[in-house]
């Protein structure tokens, strides 16, 4: 098998929304959880590694995106991708500077792109800023993001702080001008030296427009929007039934750990809604008491399985962390909340849950590995960036959905399973 694009995902739900973005547009896409340690289940046009890497030092991540590579281009990958959050999520030191770096020197080439930019979901980048939705990305939630909070919108400024490399612009008058002003402006950008450009795009016809540019370059680097044009320069249109995925059994669960803004939302909305809903208090995780949490959550929720979903969630505002955080610290705070969802997870499978929701990617990344889920097909679309997946976990089949913090509607969590 020789697969068309390899993919490289710096967290789990960024990886599936990736992959959902080339699915729509008529790949046939596989995402791995880690590098894999065996075949792939069937053939795939693209296959996307979802590592975790977004917020590990430095030279952890560029170790484990190389190692993706060598797998990668050993299954005959035509082009690579490197994925990053669509905002742009890294501290001032990386990981998105060194991780890029790193890979053009791998594949031995000497310019790339770099651009966010995902219009569906409210991302869109002129003159090099940022913006979700009408605000400016230090003007968003993620100004108060616990791990990498986001305080300058200006991509070419911030890229640059992480790089060795000369980081450049693809201004919205070469966008929209079409391919080939894009073309000629890498030319130019070689021609100075530039090695790393910011691409502007404020719709998804930009994203079209660039696609075509892009389609000998060894590596690209994004959020997922970019992905939407990519399928066609390998000659593939929209296919309905690459997204088909085997019909859905057993109970509807919610796990979130994420604490964005939409999250919050969606958590608020669900339970206005009626749903039944359970809050773990990270403070309790480290107390005497933390053994019986799981057992009084499993409890819970049993009975309440066969009348629909349930929602187990840490989910706070932004004051409640920074106070959890202060008295617990920031590794263990997240470490204890990660470890407890992810066996919650584990224990309602046991229950008969088999259609699982995740909200929040570290959340995403502690609950696949806890469930034994290192393939996942994708599948339909609930809302732009997030799709259902099928997967093989320890004991069963699995519908799930790995959900970034900052995606999906207010009425995500209600809405979700009709899709299935």
């Amino acid at each position: 098998m020789s697969i068309l694009l390899g993919c490289i995902a710096d967290d789990f739900t960024g990886a599936t929304d990736l992959a959902n973005n080339l699915v729509r547009n008529g790949m046939r896409v596989v995402q791995t959880i880690g590098i894999p340690q065996r075949g792939l289940d069937q053939d795939f046009d693209a296959v996307v590694v979802a590592l975790k890497s977004r917020n590990l030092e430095s030279g952890e991540a560029i170790a484990q995106s190389l190692e993706a590579l060598d797998w990668l281009r050993t299954q005959g990958a035509q082009q690579i991708y490197f994925k990053y959050c669509s905002t742009f999520d890294s501290t001032p030191k990386g990981n998105i500077g060194p991780v890029t770096e790193a890979l053009m020197d791998a594949l031995d080439t000497d310019f790339t792109i770099a651009t966010p930019a995902f219009p569906d979901n409210g991302r869109s980048v002129f003159k090099g800023y940022l913006f979700v939705g009408d605000v400016l990305l230090s003007e968003s939630g993620m100004r108060d993001h616990p791990l990498t909070p986001m305080t300058d919108p200006n991509l070419v400024r911030v890229l640059q702080a992480q790089c060795k490399k000369k980081v450049g612009l693809i201004s919205y008058q070469s966008v929209l001008a079409g391919a080939q002003a894009v073309t000629d402006r890498i030319a130019e950008l070689r021609a100075q030296n530039v090695s790393i450009a910011i691409v502007d795009a404020v719709s998804n016809e930009d994203l079209y427009r660039i696609a075509p540019a892009l389609k000998n370059l060894p590596l690209l680097t994004g959020g997922s929007g970019v992905a939407i044009g990519l399928p066609g320069n390998f000659g593939l249109i929209t296919r309905p039934e690459t997204s088909v995925l085997p019909p859905a059994l057993g109970y509807q669960a919610i796990i979130s750990g994420s604490c964005s803004e939409a999250t919050n939302r969606q958590v608020a909305y669900f339970k206005q809604q009626g749903g039944a809903a359970y809050a773990i208090n990270p403070l309790e995780l480290v107390s005497e008491s933390a053994n019986a949490i799981l057992p009084n959550i499993l409890a819970w929720a049993k009975p309440l399985l066969p009348a629909g979903p349930v929602l187990i969630y840490s989910t706070a505002k932004p004051d409640e962390v920074r106070a959890i955080q202060a008295k617990l610290g920031m590794q263990a705070a997240g470490s204890a909340i990660e470890n407890m969802l992810a066996s919650i997870a584990q224990g309602l499978v046991g229950l008969g849950v088999g259609q699982i929701l995740v909200a929040g990617g570290e959340t995403s990344g502690a609950c696949v590995r806890e469930l034994g889920v290192d393939q996942m097909q994708i599948g339909p679309q609930i809302d732009p960036g997030v799709p259902w997946c099928y997967a093989q976990g320890k004991h069963q089949a699995l519908h799930l959905t790995l959900k970034s913090g900052n995606f999906g509607t207010d009425d995500f969590f209600t809405k979700a399973f009709s899709k299935l």
